[in-house]
């Protein structure tokens, strides 16, 4: 239990008009500590939900689209991430209007009533329904990162092949000048012995059939309206170990089946659904759908080298409860553009994983993961879900991403581990820098497997239970830009093993039973909006010291003692520091001990409505206060006074939490100085 946690009840303060000491809380008193909101953590979910985490339609075409849950009623605010390639009005009416990928979106503001809540699925729209007949072009359009031999448009390729599936009389091909296809009913190999870089394109239907190819030079492997399925293992099996293009025209799909063996040829990996020895380059603007069906744990997406997404292709993967990950770059996986939706239902398995790291620079993707724990035999030991899984980093630039993992002892996102850093002797910083990331998780802590929403790093200790000792720890992470949003119901929501940077962006975290915010190392906040709320224990809590140097932070802790809104390690020598330019808007305390170098305030507000903190010139910033709470502790660079029941018409920051301009009206309150102090008898 932490010692010296000091605690404010400003509204008993401001009712009595007495020092605040007098009005300390007892945690030996039988009474309800005035901290215990039930009501802040009992505020309902719409639970917005689409009835499909994505969908395809074609212009000119009759097409259906997701259906929207709106349990309450709750006022909704629709969205398109690419107005490019389909709009949405305010009455969620799409209009299509170019072929590529968008995400639509479904949120609500949180009221007196209800918490915030949004959902979105990724919509694919196509140029038409007969699929691309293509060309005999041997050259490809850009890419979109022309100075990287990723961009296909780098390659002039020395020919085609055209292999057409159909199960009433198998496989035929067309241009194989070289002949190096073979073909058995709808068994197509190809041996490419002569080193041409080669275009390969797969049309047509097959219930039984596979495409395999070796080769040494690069290779494009264009998919235009080709359905492929191998009962037995792999549709598609690279064995080429160069750079390997898949050109996504029009509607594809890739599956394997329940009956699937994977049986082993000598010493060739067949490893999944598409399975590559080289590194996979996905382009183009059409669909492709890969399903992997099996019970072998054989997973839908992977390459032993690296995968890159460019340009617009939809993708998505589907990989049941008996198979393996969804999608799988070994070397590392980098989502330029595109759109990428995977679901996974296995337990212990990954969405999107790889053994170094995976950055993501642009695009629109989802991924959706439903398995929970069971025993590793290669580790010994019991091991859970991820929707992004990356043994040293993960990134983000740009773009959007969206994670749900309802599974127990699953994670949103875990990067970092043990294996890597013995291995490579150093993990490399995490960082969010752009883009707009969401992640959820629901389940509960499985086999000593706890569910998180985020988990950066590592962590080593010695002994056990309250005994226990960090011996060592890795693994860092820096958001400067962007959107970051995380719910957590039953573990941490963003926790770090080694030191937290904020230095920019818009980080909102929520948890329902353990700490929202949490560090191992050192808490840094510099720059961006936070807003940090715990209905289970701390707020945010760092085991070393937290550092707020500027941005704007809201640090809500709904339980009451022994936990706090703002935590530091105390007990092993560190501090809570609050240094000038801070602004600061918290609810159930501070760490006792800390350090301030602007006036710490206690300010009544009010609950579930528009507060602000004036200079007595003008607005310094206005925040948004949750159901129930009003009463706050509050600091500010030039803080004169506050104002409740302002009205914000500029554009609110940090889920509509924090706001900088726009502020107006709402009436002046008193600021009561906060000097803190102890608690107990």
């Amino acid at each position: 239990m932490r010692k010296h946690i000091i605690f404010i009840l400003a509204a008993a303060v401001a009712a009595a008009g007495c020092e605040q000491d007098q009005f300390m809380f007892d945690p030996f008193d039988n009474g309800e500590s005035p901290f215990n909101q039930q009501s802040v953590s009992s505020l309902k979910d719409p639970g917005l939900t689409w009835s499909a985490n994505s969908s395809e339609a074609t212009i000119g075409s009759v097409n259906s689209f997701p259906t929207l849950t709106n349990t309450y009623g709750v006022s909704v605010t629709y969205s398109s991430s690419n107005p490019g390639v389909a709009t949405i009005n305010e009455s969620g009416v799409i209009t299509l209007v170019a072929s590529g990928s968008t995400q639509i979106s479904a949120s609500s503001s949180a009221s007196e009533t209800y918490s915030a809540s949004n959902a979105s699925y990724v919509l694919t729209v196509l140029a038409s329904t007969t699929s691309d007949p293509g060309d005999n072009s041997l050259t490809f359009a850009s890419t979109g990162d022309t100075s990287s031999e990723d961009d296909i448009s780098n390659t002039t390729f020395k020919g085609r092949i055209t292999i057409t599936y159909s199960d009433s009389g198998g496989a035929t091909v067309d241009g194989d000048t070289y002949g190096y296809v073979s073909v058995s009913g709808n068994k197509v190999t190809v041996n490419n012995t002569g080193g041409e870089a080669l275009i390969y394109e797969l049309t047509g239907t097959t219930s039984n059939g596979f495409f395999k190819v070796y080769g040494e030079k690069k290779q494009a492997i264009v998919l235009n309206g080709v359905k492929i399925t191998n009962p037995d293992g792999a549709a598609v099996n690279n064995q080429n170990k160069k750079r390997t293009f898949i050109v996504v025209k029009g509607t594809n799909t890739l599956s394997d089946s329940a009956s699937a063996t994977y049986a082993v040829e000598g010493e060739e990996d067949q490893k999944s659904v598409l399975f590559s020895e080289a590194q996979l380059v996905f382009s183009g603007s059409g669909l492709l759908t890969v399903n992997a069906l099996n019970t072998k744990g054989k997973s839908a997406v992977i390459s032993d080298d690296y995968i890159r997404v460019m340009n617009s292709p939809t993708i998505k993967v589907n990989a049941g409860s008996g198979a393996g990950h969804g999608f799988r770059g070994k070397d590392y996986v980098q989502l330029s553009e595109g759109a990428l939706v995977v679901s996974t239902a296995a337990a212990m398995k990954k969405g999107i994983s790889s053994d170094d790291y995976v950055i993501v620079e642009g695009g629109t993707h989802i991924v959706t993961v439903t398995g929970g724990v069971a025993y590793d035999d290669e580790d010994s030991e019991y091991t859970g879900t991820a929707g992004v899984r990356a043994d040293n980093y993960f990134a983000m630039t740009g773009g959007s991403l969206t994670i749900k993992n309802t599974g127990d002892g699953g994670k949103g996102i875990s990067a970092g581990s043990y294996d890597y850093d013995s291995e490579k002797h150093t993990l490399s910083d995490s960082y969010i820098s752009g883009g707009t990331l969401s992640v959820t998780t629901t389940g509960k802590e499985k086999n000593d497997v706890s569910a998180k929403g985020i988990k950066i790093g590592w962590v080593t200790k010695s002994g056990s239970g309250n005994n226990a000792r960090v011996t060592a720890y890795a693994g860092k992470l820096i958001i400067s830009g962007g959107s970051v949003t995380v719910s957590s119901a039953n573990g941490e929501g963003l926790e770090v093993k080694g030191d937290l940077t904020f230095d920019g962006g818009e980080t909102y975290v929520t948890s329902s039973k353990d700490d929202a915010i949490n560090c191992q190392g050192d808490m840094t906040v510099n720059k961006g909006f936070v807003y940090s709320f715990s209905s289970g224990n701390d707020a945010m809590d760092s085991n070393g010291n937290t550092k707020i140097n500027g941005g704007f932070v809201m640090a809500i802790c709904a339980k009451g003692s022994p936990e706090v809104a703002i935590d530091a390690n105390t007990e092993g020598g560190k501090k809570l520091y609050i240094n000038s330019g801070a602004t600061i808007v918290a609810y159930g305390g501070l760490e006792n001990g800390y350090s301030a170098s602007q006036t710490i305030y206690s300010m009544s507000g009010t609950a579930g409505a528009w507060n602000a903190l004036y200079s007595g010139k003008a607005f310094l910033a206005a925040f948004k206060a949750p159901s129930n709470i009003s009463t706050f502790i509050v600091t500010a660079p030039s803080l004169s006074s506050g104002y409740k029941g302002v009205s914000v018409s500029g554009e609110a920051k940090c889920g509509g939490i924090w706001a900088t301009g726009g502020i107006s009206g709402g009436s002046s309150v008193s600021l009561s100085k906060y000097s803190g102090g102890g608690w107990g008898r």
